[in-house]
């Protein structure tokens, strides 16, 4: 294993296991802290895999703005005391989950390695126009960039706006909040 997979490998298990725990936990504030974890887990491993704009949308609104929002609810409603700490477990759900997941976890073996140029990605017709071409039509000379910014503008200018209108709500709730 090379030491991005094994970093992977590491990242992933914590965003799983923060993820049970954000299912288990009956405590809200402490069940928003371990999404917070999983979602700060899984924009680290979208760094792993070389893709810092998932990473930084994923950070932005699964860690940034999700988790304002959220405790900005529990600020506003009553927290129940004297619960128990973890959920019941429902086994049969939990055998149903690990069959789905042992079922994908199969295929994880067909899959290339990443940045391998076996990968049907790197071999298509479509990769092979962009990395020719990127720089001619676009001027830029990283084709991630050109791809973003020229060929998907219009897709990169959704996103974008998505996240600033999910900013701008945040704040909104949050200056409202002030003034109660």
């Amino acid at each position: 294993m090379t030491p991005v997979s094994t970093s992977l490998a590491v990242i992933l298990t914590f965003a799983v296991l923060a993820a049970i725990a954000a299912i288990l936990l009956r405590d809200v504030l402490n069940a928003i802290i371990a999404f917070t974890a999983f979602s700060f887990g899984i924009a680290v491993s979208w760094i792993l895999l070389a893709a810092p704009d998932v990473a930084l949308t994923e950070a932005a609104v699964g860690a940034g703005i999700t988790t304002v929002l959220f405790l900005v609810t529990i600020a506003k409603t009553v927290r129940p005391g004297g619960e128990r700490l973890f959920e019941r477990i429902a086994w049969r759900s939990v055998a149903i989950v690990a069959v789905l997941v042992g079922a994908l976890l199969t295929t994880i073996r067909s899959l290339p390695a990443v940045g391998s140029s076996e990968a049907p990605v790197a071999t298509s017709r479509i990769t092979e126009y962009y990395l020719q071409n990127a720089y001619p039509e676009t001027g830029v000379e990283n084709v991630v960039t050109a791809v973003l910014a020229a060929y998907r503008g219009f897709d990169t200018l959704g996103e974008a706006t998505v996240v600033i209108a999910a900013g701008l709500a945040v704040l909104l709730v949050l200056r409202q909040e002030a003034y109660v």
